[in-house]
């Protein structure tokens, strides 16, 4: 596995990356999946930004995962403080891809500035991403309990903290 820069040429696998995510999973609360040239504006928002996106990709060159952070919110005083996305292909899971985007992601999103990233996850009962944030040094810091409303049933999100630097 390789982990590298994400770039126009990845938004396909990225679109579907998190299609799936979108369709059948609580990581997310969007509810229909954004179409390949959102997921292009995204990304160009992002890097032009100056903020990491990362992408993991196996030795023949296919996307395994991705990662990005962004500023928290848009104010100028959440400047240093970004939320970290993660997501990994389905078939794909399982193999540490998430935990090593993670790391990766911590570093460069350093480097970007930031010195606190949050992680703002869907549905408590997301133990994986719990876990991986867990492992990475971050400590549970919220919970707001039934503020999702996805796949019929009503969705805690679980707010995790990890300060990178001074």
């Amino acid at each position: 596995m390789h982990i590298r820069p994400a770039t126009a040429e990845d938004v396909p696998a990225i679109a579907a990356i998190y299609a799936h995510h979108v369709l059948h999973g609580t990581g997310t609360f969007e509810e229909d999946p954004p179409a390949p040239d959102e997921v292009a504006a995204r990304l160009a928002r992002v890097q032009a930004r100056g903020w990491p996106w990362l992408v993991a990709e196996d030795d023949a060159g296919a996307a395994l995962g991705y990662a990005y952070a962004a500023q928290l919110r848009d104010r100028a005083a959440y400047r240093f403080a970004c939320e970290d996305s993660i997501y990994v292909r389905e078939d794909a899971r399982g193999r540490g891809i998430g935990a090593a985007l993670l790391d990766a992601l911590l570093a460069a999103s350093a480097a970007a500035g930031f010195r606190e990233v949050l992680a703002v996850i869907g549905d408590s009962a997301n133990a994986g991403s719990i876990a991986v944030h867990t492992r990475a040094g971050f400590a549970q810091v919220g919970l707001w309990r039934g503020v999702g409303f996805k796949f019929g049933r009503f969705l805690d999100v679980v707010h995790m903290q990890k300060k990178l630097g001074e």
